[in-house]
Parts: C-alpha cells; sequence; structure tokens
C-alpha cells in the first residue's frame, strides 16, 4: 500500500507543481524516484515531526498541496498539538500518511503498536480519514480522496499486502463497499485486517451461514446510511478493526447503533485495551487480540448462536 500511495503523491507532483512531500527520515526503499525528479519538493525533515507539521502547514499556508510520511505513532501522537492548531484548526490541505497501521511493527513493540491513532484523529474536526484495504483500494480511494482539500489522514499497512480488489472495482470515497455479499451477518471493517475477515466470512459461510464482509475504508466521514440499512435488515452486525477497541471505528458505528431503531445484535470486535509486554509479529499479535482469521471464525460463530 506505501509502495501505491507514494507512487500516487509522485504522479500528482508531475501533474501539479505546488505537491510537496515532506518525510520524517523515512521511506528510503520507496521515495527515491520522487526525490530524483522534485528534489526542491521532496524535503527530509529529520526525526522532528513537530516541526515537520510546522513546515507543512507554513507551505499549506503559501499555497501548497502537502504531504508528510512516517510511521504512524511519530506522525499522530507525536505532533498532535500540531496537527490539531496549525493543520485543522486553520483547515489548510495537508495529507498525513501514517505507515504501519495496527500491528504492522509488531516486533517492535508497543511504541510503534499504533492502535490509538484513529480515536485520536477521529475527533478532530475538518480530519478526514481513509484506511485502504489493499494496494488496488489504496490507488483508487486514495486518488479521490486527494482531490478534496483540507486535512486528511491516511493509514496504511507496513507493505506486502495481497490485493483485494481489481482496478475497476468501482470504490467511492466516504461509501462502504460490499466486497462479499450476504443476508444474515454483517462484517463492517477496514485495512488490511480486511483479509483475514475475508477468510474468516469464507469459514462461517462453510458452516451454513451468508455473510456479508463490507470495506468501510472511509472512517471519516462515515458512511451513515449504509450502517443504519445493515442494523434494519441483518441478525448480526460486528466491526473488525486493528485498532484499540476504544474510540476508534467500531466505536464510530457504535454511535449509530446507539440513535438508530435497529434489528441487529451489533458488536465491535478489536485490540484489548492493554499495552502489550508480550509481542511479536503482526499475525502472533492479532492471535493475542482475538483478530485472526481463526478467532474472528469462532467469536462471530458464537455471537450468531446467540441471535
Amino acid at each position: 500500500m506505501r509502495n501505491t500511495i507514494v507512487h500516487l503523491v509522485h504522479d500528482l507532483a508531475k501533474e501539479n507543481p505546488d505537491v510537496y512531500f515532506l518525510t520524517g527520515d523515512l521511506g528510503y526503499s520507496v521515495i527515491e524516484s520522487f526525490q530524483k525528479e522534485f528534489p526542491d519538493r521532496c524535503l527530509n525533515m529529520g526525526i522532528a515531526e513537530q516541526n515537520m507539521m510546522g513546515a507543512a502547514a507554513g507551505l499549506a499556508l503559501e499555497g501548497k498541496k502537502v504531504f508528510v510520511y512516517s510511521i504512524v505513532p511519530f506522525v499522530t501522537m507525536r505532533c498532535l498539538e500540531q496537527i490539531r492548531t496549525d493543520i485543522a484548526l486553520q483547515n489548510l490541505d495537508v495529507t498525513i500518511i501514517g505507515v504501519g497501521g495496527g500491528f504492522a511493527y509488531g516486533t517492535l513493540g508497543p511504541t510503534h503498536h499504533a492502535i490509538e491513532d484513529v480515536a485520536m484523529l477521529r475527533v478532530i474536526p475538518r480530519m478526514k480519514i481513509l484506511a485502504p484495504a489493499d494496494p488496488v483500494s489504496a490507488g483508487i480511494l486514495g486518488r479521490q480522496a486527494f482531490s478534496h482539500k483540507g486535512p486528511l489522514y491516511v493509514r496504511l499497512n507496513r507493505g506486502g499486502e495481497p490485493n483485494l480488489y481489481d482496478r475497476e472495482s468501482n470504490l467511492e470515497f466516504g461509501k462502504g463497499f460490499v466486497i462479499k455479499p450476504g443476508k444474515e451477518i454483517s462484517i463492517l471493517c477496514n485495512g488490511a485486517i480486511t483479509k483475514n475477515v475475508l477468510e474468516a466470512a469464507d469459514l462461517l459461510e462453510s458452516s451454513g451461514l451468508s455473510v456479508e464482509v463490507v470495506d468501510m475504508a472511509t472512517i471519516k466521514p462515515l458512511d451513515v446510511e449504509l450502517i443504519k440499512e445493515r442494523l434494519s435488515t441483518r441478525a448480526l452486525v460486528v466491526t473488525v478493526e486493528e485498532h484499540t477497541i476504544m474510540g476508534g471505528f467500531g466505536s464510530a458505528v457504535a454511535e449509530v447503533v446507539a440513535e438508530s431503531p435497529r434489528i441487529a445484535l451489533f458488536k465491535r470486535l478489536g485490540v484489548r485495551d492493554v499495552y502489550h509486554t508480550m509481542f511479536g509479529n503482526q499475525e502472533f499479535m492479532r492471535e493475542q487480540n482475538g483478530l485472526s482469521t481463526g478467532e474472528l471464525f469462532k467469536t462471530i460463530r458464537a455471537l450468531y448462536d446467540t441471535v
């Protein structure tokens, strides 16, 4: 996904001389071509993310379209005040590209686990949030999202994700997309965990259930009408996210649930509300939090049996 997004920004820079790319001393396996072609518009700001956000705000005030890039915890939590005050408060055209959502950097431990970012940025007025599921959707939705002005956060995995979509997929920024149809259960998800969700849905189908998977790549603005429709027509609606269960995508959907008439049982699945002192690779961390394919299957199957 990160290669797709950086190449997309590079393409936009070819079309628009006002595009600037700022990096916090990261990304040197993917940004070389951009740096070589546009050395004056590809700036290494060093490991000083708060300063990077201030510089991005200054460039945006001069009419530039600015992209900032780093690992999720350092490009969101480390500089949250600058994102809020310098960028969002002034409604500046700055896109924050965060790499390593969830447990993508699992082996590096809690400092690199990106499990609180959506909760923090979701409450900032004017901020839009995109969390694509694969490289193809990152390209399609990224181009649409980048056409909007104003603050935007793009939450990516670390890289190497399989393609779940084909390039003709009719995806739309701001709308959920039914990646797998089904009538009894709706699973709403986003980001790289979508692969595990699809695998779990296949297992649930094999057990005799009709399971829909909806890719909610746009976390903000949320597709409220789709959620309300599923609440009124399904037996069970489940959210799955590689993010803390507190305050993220599932909580955003729960806010809609709380204000809507419904038939469906609703459940949020996500990362446990703890910091992990035992850690390993991404799949290990998912397993520890009930987000592996097998654990998702068992949990959702058990939930359906209570309906």
